[in-house]
């Protein structure tokens, strides 16, 4: 059985979500949530019937303080804690990515995200592409989904895929936004694990942000989400063209991706959960860097 938890980021619904797989051998969680929405994490465990000291493992799809900044809270009562090898160090140790995301964030940094601390070693499980592992009668394997971030990693569960954020953003069934936040945006590699996870066919994606996407939804919402990554990208591509700063580009670009979700039916409500989930301001920093390497 699959439990979704809602971890009500900034008290918003839907903006983040982790999973809970039951297995002979306990809960295992897919995903953390940022540490500031930990409190919410141990209530919905408890609603679901477990502790926090039940999990004994958790499997990321990546690093970033969305995904994984409560990890560390989870290993220290003794939770192994599945990584990408190259998000690994990070976790073991974040001094260098804290830092980095204080820089942008700012004063915001520990309302938006809270702490994150080092976690042990031999706590810390690098994974392989394609490698799996097995807890109680439960089958977890990795996929190797880069584009979003070099160190992602999408994890199959029988026919249900878990995409943290390969497979894009959508809420409540809305606009599928491909998230593009810095450092390391690429998107000839996302196409690739779009193309991918077509490939894998899975029955259902549970994504991050936020929820399942059924079957009969699941090729509609992949070619959605190609669609939308190559307009972005064009898009920012077009306005660096015209000599326009990142000044001027970002909010030119909240207006464009706001029309598109007003275009898509959304309410004045999802927009919100929307920039809650995926603020455009990342994603013009994300594009506008993914640009400039290229150059």
């Amino acid at each position: 059985m699959i439990h979704v938890i809602d971890l009500h980021f900034l008290d918003i619904p839907q903006a983040i979500a982790v999973f809970v797989v039951e297995t002979s051998e306990g809960p295992v969680l897919i995903e953390s949530g940022p540490y500031s929405t930990f409190k919410n994490l141990q209530k919905g465990l408890q609603s679901k019937g477990f502790a926090v000291a039940d999990v004994r493992h958790v499997f990321l799809t990546h690093i970033h303080f969305d995904h994984a900044g409560a990890a560390w809270a989870l290993a220290a009562q003794g939770a192994k804690v599945y990584v990408h090898p190259f998000g690994a160090k990070h976790m073991a140790h974040p001094e260098k990515l804290v830092a980095s995301a204080r820089r942008i964030y700012q004063e915001n940094m520990d309302r938006l995200w809270g702490a994150m601390e080092p976690i042990a070693p031999q706590q810390l499980v690098e994974v392989a592409h394609e490698e799996e592992f097995t807890v109680g009668n439960t089958t977890f394997k990795a996929w190797h989904t880069p584009g979003h971030a070099v160190h992602h990693i999408a994890w199959q569960v029988e026919g249900n895929l878990f995409t943290g954020d390969v497979a894009g953003v959508s809420i409540n069934h809305g606009m599928v936004e491909p998230p593009c936040p810095p450092p390391d945006i690429q998107v000839e590699d996302w196409q690739k694990s779009i193309q991918l996870m077509r490939k894998i066919s899975p029955k259902t994606l549970y994504l991050t942000h936020f929820g399942p996407v059924e079957e009969k939804d699941v090729a509609l919402h992949l070619e959605a989400l190609e669609k939308n990554l190559l307009d972005w990208a064009d898009w920012i591509r077009m306005k660096l063209d015209k000599q326009e700063s990142p000044e001027e580009i970002e909010p030119e670009f909240k207006r464009y991706v706001t029309n598109q979700l007003k275009a898509s039916g959304a309410s004045d409500m999802l927009i919100r959960q929307y920039e809650a989930a995926n603020p455009p301001s990342m994603s013009v920093t994300g594009l506008i860097r993914y640009w400039q390497k290229k150059e």
